[in-house]
């Protein structure tokens, strides 16, 4: 077990008198003589040091019998980095709790999941964030009850049951022990004033939201607000997936960054649009149950929950990175929406330029992937999902065999459940995996160590952009040299590979215009 930032009392403090946002989401502040619950960046007079105790989670503050402020809102801050950066049991557990797990499967499906029995799994998430599995899934169906409150029209029986509460009563008591005001009360109050990088959903007139039932007969259109902490880059993060952006699936349009979600409940479409203070994020839900997941899943394509400052401190000790770093900081890691799905292009984009991966892919998503329609745009489909995929014959496929070979292991396990490259993801274990299969090598491995599973430390000292940068910079171009020289870069060395690859004039680096 890991020892969390709340348990230092001092730096605690500091950060709350200093009203650091850098640290929303890493502690809680729960203010003894008020029972309400702060992030550190609250606008109030912050209380007396005596007068503050610490918490890991809103989920703990909440069992706690803390209500959140309605002046910060610190349940909608931007999640601790941390269950982004480790791949213990902790972090899997709450990677796949922000992704739903426990509404749709129970504690045992997230114990199964895991692989580990549901007593350890209880006894490990209170140990480490003050709170068990149901108290922090509990406290993310409060946080999607109040999105849908305040920014749909819908009667409040269809709210409970799209947030994945059980009935009615749960709904009403949970979101008035949460935030000290009834649904309807939730409903009718506007914030005075919205903290800077708030994760708060934009309030929009009823008239110019169409919302939805559960069962998904008419698509809910949302627009909200995604927080981050600053400083964010959005060079490399949006140009990367502008530019390799499958045709059908994925598009740039007016400014905004739009693909397809294939989502546990239904489908989705998604814009996302970079802010100074926020990424703008525009939601097309066949069915509303899947909106924790799609914020989830888009928070984490982003990078969001990163820790941007701790991040470029580090690179910065070398005195030849340190320049790049001063002149874009911030730089994200473009990640993914879909694990399955990136391993797939992965394969299609070995020994082939950007746009013949792109190619390849369209036609894969063309003839095998789910239509969709998309009144707002040019999206078609949604990427085939991995039992498509397996059904295809291999000699349709326009590539040398030994890839075909390739594609075709790759698809059959992640069809079979051999493989499974999930949130939930032992990361040395899929990397094992991957290496043993057919046409895998470090390169290939790597990227989706990267991009899929979220690997903040995954380096790819073979590419062809790092070893030129590398040289250009006067650093160790030969693989095993680069890779001695990054061990001081570690455990980012995926942010590094972002400001080496920045040094090109490649599209991925550039907003598109």
């Amino acid at each position: 077990m890991q020892m969390g930032m709340h348990t230092d009392t001092e730096r605690c403090v500091r950060a709350v008198q200093s009203k650091d946002a850098r640290f929303d989401g890493w502690f809680f502040t729960a203010v003894l003589t008020t029972r309400i619950y702060c992030r550190p960046s609250c606008p109030v007079v912050p209380p007396k040091p005596e007068n503050m105790t610490f918490y890991p989670s809103a989920a703990a503050c909440q069992q706690a019998g803390f209500r959140a402020c309605k002046r910060c809102r610190p349940d909608t801050s931007p999640g601790s980095p941390e269950w982004n950066q480790r791949a213990d049991l902790v972090a899997r557990a709450m990677r796949l709790v922000a992704d739903g797990i426990v509404d749709r499967e129970g504690v045992p499906g997230l114990a199964a999941r895991l692989g580990y029995s549901t007593r350890q799994v209880e006894r490990q998430l209170l140990a480490e964030l003050g709170a068990g599995p149901l108290a922090l899934a509990r406290a993310q169906r409060a946080q999607t009850a109040r999105i849908l409150i305040e920014t749909t029209p819908l009667p409040m029986a269809e709210i409970a049951f799209a947030a994945g509460f059980a009935s009615i009563r749960t709904f009403n008591d949970t979101v008035r022990e949460v935030f000290a005001l009834s649904p309807s009360e939730l409903r009718t109050r506007l914030p005075k004033k919205k903290t800077p990088g708030s994760t708060s959903p934009s309030r929009t007139p009823a008239s110019n939201i169409s919302g939805s039932n559960t069962s998904g007969s008419t698509p809910g259109v949302l627009s909200l607000r995604l927080p981050f902490r600053v400083p964010l880059n959005p060079e490399n993060l949006f140009g990367h997936l502008a530019a390799t952006a499958v045709p059908g699936v994925e598009e740039w349009r007016d400014g905004a960054y739009r693909r397809t979600l294939r989502l546990p409940y239904g489908h989705g479409l998604v814009a996302l649009t970079p802010q100074p203070d926020h990424i703008a994020c525009r939601l097309t839900l066949s069915d509303l149950r899947d909106l924790t997941v799609a914020i989830s899943r888009c928070r984490r394509l982003l990078d969001l929950d990163a820790d941007p400052v701790a991040v470029d401190d580090q690179l910065r000790r070398d005195p030849l990175l340190a320049p790049l770093v001063d002149k874009a900081p911030g730089r994200r890691v473009p990640r993914t929406v879909d694990e399955a799905e990136f391993a797939v292009r992965a394969v299609l984009g070995q020994q082939v330029s950007t746009a013949a991966a792109r190619t390849h892919a369209a036609r894969l998503v063309t003839a095998h992937g789910d239509p969709v329609d998309d009144p707002e745009g040019g999206l078609t489909h949604l990427f085939p999902a991995p039992e498509a995929l397996a059904a295809v014959d291999p000699e349709t496929l326009a590539m040398p065999r030994t890839r075909r070979t390739t594609f075709t292991t790759l698809v059959g396990q992640l069809a079979d459940g051999s493989l499974n490259l999930g949130v939930e993801s032992d990361w040395a274990e899929n990397r094992a995996q991957l290496l043993a299969l057919p046409g895998f090598g470090p390169w290939t491995v790597d990227v989706i160590a990267m991009r899929a599973l979220g690997d903040p430390d995954a380096f790819l000292p073979t590419d062809l952009g790092i070893r030129r940068a590398a040289q250009e910079l006067g650093l160790p171009s030969t693989p095993a040299a680069l890779t001695a020289r990054a061990a001081a870069w570690r455990p980012w060395r995926a942010y590094a590979v972002q400001y080496l690859w920045a040094t090109d004039s490649h599209p991925i680096n550039f907003l598109p215009v």
